[in-house]
């Protein structure tokens, strides 16, 4: 079912990108649109199969000369799962499921090899808005694992560290679009997402433990497991009490 047709008896309709990304979050609709509309586009397959994503991280690590290649893959991920996991986290929270597989969608790359936008073949169909770990398994099974993989062959990150990267993305999209009522508080409406170990079609969680919440001082402080290694890159601010590192938190 595409967008623009009704659900079986439930006479609801996929809204379209332009309404999904309004209002706070029209800016998505700058990092994902239809392939039709996104000039410059190239296969998102053939883009992580070919050599797209190591020629990528070469016109972007030239404007880190010197600087260790691991962190420059991790920061370039980091460009890459923001411009995928928050639109697609916003537009399931208005009950839109997009189509993100590998082998449907297109990629755009700005001149310092950065990712600019991503092209989707249709606008995505209806889809009732349910719990974190059911929203993120076809994420997962049909584009972040095969990413991940891809930036752990060709690029040298750990595993661990590229789904950290993409973790902190989905958290922030989902619980910024929470609308439940806050209970405590330490209220992180994305909690299930770290704290089990299955997603809800029984496949293991990547997702498992890469963020927690600690308590220092009596403030609550969101952190991630493993650092994305922003700290390598001159010029590169840090990211404060997310850090993983102690030493690292207050610069």
């Amino acid at each position: 079912m595409t967008a623009g047709t009704t659900t079986q008896g439930a006479g609801a309709f996929a809204p379209g990108l332009k309404a999904i990304f309004s209002g706070e979050q029209a800016w998505c609709g700058e990092k994902m649109m239809l392939s039709s509309d996104l000039e410059d586009a190239i296969p998102l397959r053939d883009f992580l199969g070919g050599n797209g994503l190591r020629d990528a991280l070469e016109r972007y690590a030239a404007h880190h000369p010197a600087a260790d290649r691991r962190a420059v893959a991790s920061y370039w991920s980091l460009y890459y799962f923001s411009a995928l996991n928050i639109p697609y986290v916003v537009a399931r929270r208005a009950e839109t499921r997009l189509p993100v597989s590998i082998d449907t969608m297109t990629i755009a790359l700005a001149e310092d090899g950065l990712p600019r936008a991503f092209g989707l073949p249709d606008e995505g169909e209806w889809s009732e808005d349910g719990a974190l770990l059911d929203v993120v398994a076809p994420l997962v099974e049909t584009h972040l694992a095969p990413v991940v993989n891809a930036l752990k062959e060709k690029a040298g990150i750990a595993a661990r560290l590229a789904w950290t990267n993409a973790a902190v993305y989905i958290d922030y999209a989902f619980n910024t679009t929470d609308r439940s009522q806050p209970e405590g508080d330490d209220h992180w409406p994305s909690r299930p997402l770290f704290a089990r170990q299955h997603l809800a079609d029984g496949s293991r969680n990547p997702f498992y433990g890469c963020l927690r919440h600690d308590v220092e001082a009596e403030a609550i402080h969101c952190r991630r497991k493993v650092c994305c290694l922003r700290y390598m890159l001159p010029g590169i601010p840090a990211c404060g009490e997310l850090c993983a590192l102690p030493e690292l938190r207050k610069q």
